[in-house]
């Protein structure tokens, strides 16, 4: 039998850390589907995952993490999955609390449930630079939507139905997680965190260096204001 839920797993250059994410998800949430969205890698992240049989989709060009998460959204609605989760192809999200996610996320008809290393601050809490842009993410969110959203940048988010519906039709194409968390909010969708643990990344790079930092924090503002006045409407 089928199951209900899928775990996205957009990867790029992960060839360090992709085997043993993998394997992770196979022993700590064996309840879920999982595919790996191979972004055009240089590396020989293909080559591993079709190696080990892994559950693979191989991008013929490079479409960024928010058009990789968007795949798989898209992967998983047109097969009738009733929930998907992305777990990053970096090693750093715990396949351990997602079964506690899809719980919450079913017994309280929520549409999306994130998984915060900021309420319990346990487990790696990210570079000093970083917190203090989640930080104004938060704030930014707070104030123009009422809503508390710790970690705003997390990319450990599970989703309902209808919300993998949206993302699968409209999804922000770089750094998409605060953006795309004001969308669904602004839509009236119902939106909690739970406490996580997550972990320093086993290998590779960030896609986000110091260079772009400032970008991020311009463009990803800026899509938030302007999603705001929108009012969630496309």
């Amino acid at each position: 039998m089928r199951k209900r839920k899928l775990i996205i797993i957009p990867a790029y250059n992960e060839s360090a850390c992709i085997e043993k994410t993998v394997k992770d998800i196979q022993k700590y949430a064996p309840e879920f589907d999982y595919v790996v969205i191979n972004d055009c890698s240089t590396d020989n992240t293909r080559e591993i995952c079709e190696q080990h049989g892994f559950h693979l989709i191989n991008l013929p060009v490079n479409l960024g993490i928010g058009g990789a998460v968007q795949t798989g959204y898209l992967y998983g609605y047109r097969n009738g999955y009733e929930m998907a989760v992305q777990v990053d192809g970096d090693g750093q999200h715990d396949p351990a609390f997602l079964k506690e996610m899809a719980e919450i996320l079913e017994k309280e008809g929520l549409d999306m449930v994130i998984g915060s290393r900021f309420i319990e601050k346990k487990g790696f809490q990210s570079s000093s630079m970083r917190r203090v842009g989640i930080r104004y993410f938060s704030a930014l969110i707070k104030l123009l939507t009422r809503a508390r959203i710790t970690d705003p940048t997390s990319g450990l988010r599970m989703v309902n139905r209808r919300v993998m519906k949206e993302f699968a039709h409209n999804y922000p194409k770089d750094y998409p997680e605060p953006e795309s968390v004001v969308a669904i909010l602004e839509r009236g969708c119902k939106v909690k965190e739970i406490p996580v643990v997550m972990r320093e990344r086993m290998g590779g790079v960030s896609s986000i260096s110091m260079k772009k930092s400032v970008y991020y924090m311009v463009k990803v503002s800026l899509a938030i204001v302007i999603e705001k006045i929108r009012g969630g409407k496309k």
